[in-house]
């Protein structure tokens, strides 16, 4: 019978890093070489229609990265291309698994996935610990008085500052401890041997210690670009949740620092009601009728809506897997309040086309926009796309960058009146609240 050799291994998902990493730092810290494990899970990438989807070609580069950072340990990532299901008990043929250390995943796949893999494990005496990383707060820390979830973001954002501490912001030094990873360079699978291409999108930086004053002054206006782009990075954990927050209260960036909270309140509104994920919070706004024209929704998608800040989004969007956050906020609005489409046809679309894709904040967002969400706009708020543009892109510089052609005045005309979609939208809400 083969020596299998005793090891810990560190399951690496949305936390793409070394360093202040909770799960890679217990591992290292208990008594086995630690196997840093990959799994390009095809569960997840069967679902992406792109074959040169950019977050893959960004993952992939990133566990690259991780290889280079762990040469002068003499160690590497393990990949492995499948399912879970398959992956593992593949693993433990390999090892002899003393204990599995991974970080908590709130989403409704993970969350099934981790339970899975937890019943697997115990079925073979291995421990499987997991810890929080993603976020500063999650799931039952921030409550009510009578324990109960917030569903109110305020009142939450009031309690989520009063509790944070140097004790939630202190760094893991898991990068001390790297000599305990074990010493084992493996080969990379190449991107095209799991179906992909390499995309040629570009990706921002991790720096943003000079970004968050701006942010605190213009980050309404998309022209500015004085946003961090760091939503990618913490999507999949190339940068630590506690140096962000560390980083906005020592720029002394109070509203980027709340954006942090945006998302941990919605990452614990989808623990707590993982329904969301495909239904309204307010349960009343299912009932609505929408029309889904689907030659409306394409208009949308490819930024041919005749609503310049629209157009000029969602091309933005198309070409860089980025768009300007009140420009999504408005784009949202435009096509549950404008055009009728339900808002599940957006948050699908987003989820196909953002590289900072997050399902928590997505879902949140959009049910904001449509007001059928917790803490949403209410639906008779309709965001006026011209009195956007003059708040927010006065002088056209966004637009014209994204949509040149209404400069020349080629652009199309607007696909529905705003006066119209208005008295429209208010009166198919208000019919199926009122049943």
């Amino acid at each position: 019978m083969k020596h299998k050799d005793k090891v810990s291994i560190c399951w690496l998902r949305r936390d793409l890093r070394l360093d202040d990493q909770a799960a890679l730092y217990k591992a290292c810290k208990a008594k086995y070489p630690v196997v840093l494990y990959f799994i390009f899970d095809t569960n997840i990438l069967d679902e992406l229609s792109d074959r040169a989807d950019p977050r893959v070609t960004f993952i992939y580069q990133q566990v690259q990265q991780l290889n280079t950072q762990l040469l002068p340990f003499d160690s590497s990532v393990r990949v492995a291309f499948g399912t879970p299901e398959t992956c593992w008990p593949e693993l433990l043929q390999e090892f002899d698994v003393q204990a599995v250390y991974t970080n908590h995943d709130y989403e409704p796949y993970a969350a099934e996935r981790d339970s899975a893999l937890a019943e697997y494990l115990s079925s073979e005496s291995i421990p499987f610990y997991t810890f929080k990383d993603q976020v500063i707060f999650e799931k039952k820390e921030i409550t009510k008085a009578d324990g109960l979830p917030y569903t109110v973001f305020t009142p939450y954002f009031r309690q989520w500052k009063n509790k944070l501490n140097d004790f939630f912001l202190k760094a893991y030094p898991s990068i001390k401890y790297l000599n305990n990873t074990y010493k084992k360079q493996w080969p990379i699978i190449q991107l095209e041997e799991i179906g992909f291409q390499t995309s040629t999108m570009e990706f921002p930086g991790t720096d943003f210690s000079g970004k968050l004053a701006a942010y605190e002054e213009k980050r309404d206006y998309p022209a500015a670009d004085a946003t961090s782009h760091l939503g990618l990075h913490l999507r999949f954990g190339t940068v630590s949740i506690r140096t962000a927050a560390k980083e906005a209260i020592d720029q002394k960036a109070e509203k980027w620092l709340s954006e942090l909270a945006w998302r941990d309140f919605y990452m614990m509104i989808m623990w707590h009601f993982p329904q969301t994920v495909t239904q309204s919070f307010k349960p009343a706004y299912d009932r609505i009728k929408w029309i889904n024209d689907p030659n409306d929704f394409q208009a949308w998608k490819e930024g041919r809506t005749g609503y310049p800040i629209v157009d000029a989004g969602m091309r933005q969007l198309a070409q860089t897997g980025y768009m300007h956050n009140r420009v999504r906020m408005i784009t949202a609005s435009f096509l549950t309040k404008h055009l009728l489409i339900d808002w599940r046809w957006g948050e699908a679309w987003f989820a196909e086309k953002l590289l900072d894709y997050e399902l928590a904040s997505n879902v949140g967002g959009w049910q904001w926009a449509c007001g059928c969400g917790n803490d949403a706009a209410p639906y008779f708020r309709v965001f006026s796309p011209e009195l956007q543009t003059k708040k927010f892109d006065p002088d056209h510089a966004y637009i014209n960058h994204w949509v040149p052609e209404y400069q020349q005045k080629k652009h199309v005309q607007p696909i529905v009146e705003h006066a119209f979609a208005r008295e429209r939208i208010l009166r198919v809400f208000k019919a199926a609240l009122n049943q």
